[in-house]
């Protein structure tokens, strides 16, 4: 009895000392890193990835959890793989002793040993799976795992690191690339061929090796059934359904955004964004199919926002973006300095109607003008006449905008555009009267922030793209008043061929020489911007905003939102009144410092010329006319004479003895006279 007891006690100690030196063998165990590089993912806005970038070695490896698959495929996983996955503590001895049995019973491996934490161990050391020296290190790691992680961090480690064929790992990856969607909400067929390929990743991809990996599939869905994981009316479906047999392309949404928010923050591994990546995936192939049948190397770019917070929705920076370096489709256009043409002209009617300088009936007459050595002209080489200044913006004149602006000081145009949130861009350093027609630099963004502050009567917009808290700023522009005024004027501009009237306030600009081609428009709650050019600044010949960019702006916009929202009312101080109704002041503009310059298109009277004597003739007189626009009307001493209004030579009626006066007015109310004395025959 003494003797049995000691045995006893002898064993126990033994016993005891072996568990205390396993114990401290698996203490010891040097784990190699848990953390593994996982591919940067930048997402919209409800979580949707817009775009995922590659580890080392070009592989994929997107993060994955528990948290984030399907629950059938976790409960097929740990069914298959490891049934005893949470009952044991790293190594199942039990499937292990079975698979050696098997093995020494058929003379071939017919069911394997591992666990799930084994071959955690083994992918992150990247070791063998053949021989007992590596069987033995994974036994060693799965213990050390399990005593460090949870069983949950364990599955987060496999559904992260696993094989899925080719340069797939982890079980995100595989979905995305195979199947097109995140692994949330998956088939059971789809769940069943992502338990099979990691046994055999290569052998059994179903882009190379369909059959193989078709009879995979549907040995693993036969399991599930035997094991109650799937129901049987389940069955038949899962294992008739058809597997991809080409690889899905990773999402390439607002690619050059994308790699703005990695610059931004390179450190971080995800990027949330305000951006709405179904309407930023129809804006890219509006974007493509924009530029078909067009000039080579036309590129185009689109922003929209949400001027009440400032959110970007999407953000297009050209027309294509290929992976690799160079060319013109890696510059992100929404961000290139450009000259913007006639859209900064709104910002300078709406200082104007701020300042109190002018009105939108106020008449201004539209004629040739000089201020100082600037002599501007308006983009056909045409004059108007006298016209209210709602149809001098309407119609994107030149010498209104200019003499506007000579009377606000082109310091404060400039001070405006950084006070609505721009960074202007002086190619000379100096901000001259040119600013007015596009003699800036400027980006889309810019511009897009410029007409959301117009939209929001006056208050500037911070646009921001990066999900989050943003402040706005509280200073403005201009009043409310003025703000609306611009918008209403924009408001009644007729859309392009097709389009719908009465949804957006906006504005075309091209810039000089045909570089760039602009529309920028709003609504009640959106600013959308179009830029359409070379990104190299070369001329597009014949290219104007009216005609490349507009039309696309409101196809752009109705892919935005199937709701308009109206622009706001006008404000209660707004002064809505006929022109003849106006105050004195603002009645008539009249420019400052501009001086008057003789229209070379205006009519002349080439004869008779101004003081000549001429003979009284029975048959009349003759007169000849040039230049000028037809039809034109004639008068003598006064009095209308009959003539064809088309002729620029006619024969006068008779007239009496001593001084007379011809004149003639043209279509544009453009007026020559010439003073002659008639004599009677000797």
């Amino acid at each position: 009895m003494r003797y049995a007891l000691f045995v006893i006690a002898a064993t126990l100690t033994i016993f005891a000392g072996a568990r205390d030196r396993f114990d401290a063998w698996i203490e010891a165990t040097i784990l190699p890193p848990l953390v593994q590089e996982t591919s940067v993912e930048v997402l919209d806005r409800t979580g949707k990835l817009l775009r995922a970038y590659t580890v080392e070695g070009g592989r994929w490896r997107l993060d994955a959890s528990v948290g984030t698959v399907d629950p059938t495929y976790l409960a097929m996983l740990v069914a298959y793989e490891d049934g005893r996955f949470y009952r044991h503590n790293g190594v199942d001895l039990v499937a292990l002793t079975r698979a050696v049995a098997q093995a020494v019973w058929y003379g071939r491996v017919v069911s394997g040993g591992s666990s799930l934490t084994m071959q955690v161990a083994r992918l992150i050391e990247d070791s063998g799976t053949g021989r007992i020296q590596g069987k033995l290190r994974q036994m060693r790691v799965a213990w050390a795992l399990e005593r460090k992680l949870s069983k949950q961090q364990i599955l987060d480690l496999y559904l992260t690191r696993a094989p899925f064929g080719g340069n797939i790992e982890g079980v995100a990856a595989a979905t995305r690339l195979y199947f097109g969607k995140p692994p949330k909400r998956l088939t059971p067929s789809e769940s069943a061929l992502l338990v099979a390929l990691p046994q055999s990743p290569e052998t059994r991809r179903p882009d190379r090796f369909y059959e193989s990996a078709f009879d995979a599939r549907n040995r693993v869905i036969m399991r599930m059934g035997q094991k109650g994981v799937l129901p049987p009316e389940a069955l038949s479906v899962a294992r008739t359904a058809p597997l991809p047999q080409r690889r899905a392309k990773m999402p390439m949404l607002a690619a050059h955004l994308a790699d703005l928010a990695i610059a931004d923050q390179p450190a971080a591994q995800i990027h949330r964004t305000t951006l709405d990546g179904g309407l930023q995936s129809n804006l890219q192939e509006l974007a493509k199919n924009a530029i078909r049948g067009h000039h080579a190397g036309l590129s185009v770019a689109i922003l929209v926002a949400d001027h009440r917070t400032g959110e970007v929705l999407a953000s297009v920076g050209s027309a294509g973006y290929r992976e690799g370096r160079g060319g013109a489709a890696y510059l992100d256009m929404t961000r290139a300095v450009r000259s913007p043409g006639s859209t900064l002209k709104p910002l300078i009617y709406g200082l104007a109607f701020d300042q109190g300088l002018a009105h939108p009936e106020t008449i201004f007459d539209d004629r040739p003008m000089r201020f100082g050595d600037y002599a501007p002209q308006n983009f056909d080489g045409s004059f108007r006449g006298p016209l209210p200044l709602r149809e001098a913006l309407q119609q994107s004149l030149n010498i209104p905008a200019v003499a506007l602006t000579d009377a606000l000081g082109p310091a404060k145009l400039m001070s405006a555009l950084r006070k609505a949130g721009a960074t202007p861009v002086l190619p000379s350093g100096r901000a001259g009267l040119a600013v007015a027609l596009g003699g800036v630099g400027l980006t889309l963004e810019d511009l897009v922030t410029l007409y959301g502050g117009l939209a929001r009567l006056g208050r500037p917009v911070a646009l921001h793209w990066r999900a989050g808290p943003q402040e706005q700023t509280e200073h403005r522009l201009m009043a409310p008043r003025a703000a609306w005024q611009v918008a209403d004027i924009l408001g009644d501009l007729t859309p392009p061929a097709g389009a719908p009237s009465g949804t957006l306030a906006y504005k075309t600009g091209t810039s000089y020489g045909h570089r760039d081609a602009w529309a920028i428009g709003f609504d009640g709650a959106l600013v959308v911007g179009v830029w359409m050019g070379r990104p190299d600044g070369t001329p597009v010949p014949g290219a104007f905003g009216g005609d490349l960019a507009a039309p696309i702006l409101f196809a752009a916009y109705q892919r935005a939102t199937n709701r308009p929202v109206p622009l706001p009312p006008a404000p209660a101080n707004t002064l809505r009144v006929a022109g003849n109704s106006l105050p004195p002041n603002l009645q008539t503009f009249i420019p400052r410092d501009g001086s008057v310059l003789p229209d070379p298109d205006a009519p002349k009277l080439v004869f008779p010329p101004s003081g000549a004597k001429l003979t009284s003739m029975p048959e009349g007189f003759f007169a000849k006319l040039q230049d000028g626009t037809p039809p034109f009307t004639w008068l003598a001493n006064g009095a209308p004479v009959p003539a064809n209004p088309r002729s620029r030579q006619i024969i006068l009626p008779q007239m009496g003895e001593g001084f007379s006066r011809l004149t003639v007015i043209d279509a544009k109310g453009r007026s020559a006279s010439t003073d002659f004395q008639i004599t009677l025959r000797p």
